[in-house]
């Protein structure tokens, strides 16, 4: 549980995220799952714990966070237009 109470680490965003959908119980298994599977391969390689970060999530999976949040101001009642940014001249 203390792991899942960490702000910004990979293990509490892990809970976080979980917890939104399926309760407090199922995530505390799962971060545990990570933690074993972490020491496992911790112990076979002999390299320490390297966390991947909070917005481990958001860096492999870019769309989906975009789609999300476009859905999610749209049912909000928002009509939403993206376009690329403009190169920065400097």
């Amino acid at each position: 549980m203390s792991a899942a109470r960490t702000k910004n680490t990979y293990l509490g965003v892990k809970y976080r995220r979980i917890a939104s959908r399926r309760g407090p119980t199922k995530p505390v298994v799962a971060v545990g799952h990570a933690m074993l599977v972490a020491i496992r391969n911790m112990a076979a390689t002999g390299t320490l714990y390297d966390d991947p970060g909070p917005d481990y999530y958001t860096r492999i999976h870019p769309d989906r966070v975009k789609r999300r949040a476009l859905d999610q101001l749209r049912t909000m009642g928002y009509n939403v237009t993206l376009s690329p940014l403009e190169a920065a001249s400097g």
